[in-house]
């Protein structure tokens, strides 16, 4: 998504720098506002929705597919209900996923059991017997069978049964007191970044590698294929009713405030 900022392909009369951090801290820093423009979870958004609007592009969603429940082997309902989870941040999307479908499969009331560890370290983590499950994001919901592992439950799989819509995991925002104008230029370079990135996906894949933990190319670009694609150059109309209705659904469990979204064209 940022290849065509990072290459020259969009220009701009603003300088933009490539911060790269794991979502939780970027969930952690737009807590302070310290960046202009970020990506940020959307359980995340609903806490700074105030300060920061909502960009129509840059988003990524599960459609029938997302964050995983895996374990050493398989879990019954009643297993899962009792185990210590490993998550990858409480401010996750994939957190408040995991709350809703407790939610939903065990009652009003009932939470899971977790603990918060990096989230490159859960796959190890389940591997070596710290944990006995792992709420899994990011290449993992790829790599996991290679690595043993058993799926137990996809949230977005979950979701997308449950709703009919795909499971809306990050969004890119921009902080509002940047005034109009500004918010406007910012959108506008996101989006023809992210096209540029698509137009000229061999080139944006090789700069996206740089960055890829250690992936091979093709499981890099299965990887691009789930989470850009069409629907983050603009989510639509489906993406911001699903935003909205993760919200809603995450309020009526007490897990965030009620938010009036500002979307940004």
């Amino acid at each position: 998504m940022f290849w065509g900022l990072a290459s020259g392909e969009v220009k701009s009369e603003f300088e933009f720098e490539h911060i790269l951090r794991d979502i939780q801290t970027l969930n952690e820093w737009a807590m302070e506002g310290r960046l202009e423009s970020t990506a940020i979870s959307v359980h995340a958004f609903s806490h700074v929705a105030d300060k920061y609007a909502l960009l129509r592009h840059g988003g990524s969603f599960g459609d029938d597919y997302g964050p995983m429940i895996v374990a050493n082997g398989a879990l019954t309902p009643d297993q899962l209900r009792e185990t210590v989870i490993a998550v990858p941040g409480k401010q996750t999307s994939a957190f408040l996923a995991l709350n809703l479908y407790f939610a939903q499969q065990y009652g009003p009331g009932v939470e899971p059991k977790f603990e918060v560890i990096n989230f490159d370290d859960i796959i190890p983590a389940i591997q070596d017997g710290r944990f006995e499950a792992g709420l899994i994001i990011h290449e993992g919901q790829l790599t996991y069978e290679r690595e043993g592992l058993k799926l137990v439950a996809d949230m977005g799989r979950w979701w997308k049964g449950l709703t009919g819509l795909p499971l809306p995991l990050g969004v890119n925002v921009v902080r509002k007191d940047l005034g109009p104008e500004a918010v406007t230029e910012v959108s506008r370079c996101m989006r023809e970044s992210i096209t540029a990135g698509l137009t000229n996906r061999t080139k944006a894949l090789d700069h996206a590698l740089k960055f890829a933990r250690g992936m091979d190319e093709p499981t890099s670009d299965e990887f691009v294929g789930m989470y850009v694609n069409q629907r983050t150059v603009d989510m639509g109309e489906e993406g911001i009713a699903s935003i909205c209705l993760f919200l809603k659904k995450g309020a009526e469990i007490g897990m965030v405030p009620e938010v009036s979204v500002d979307v940004v064209d």
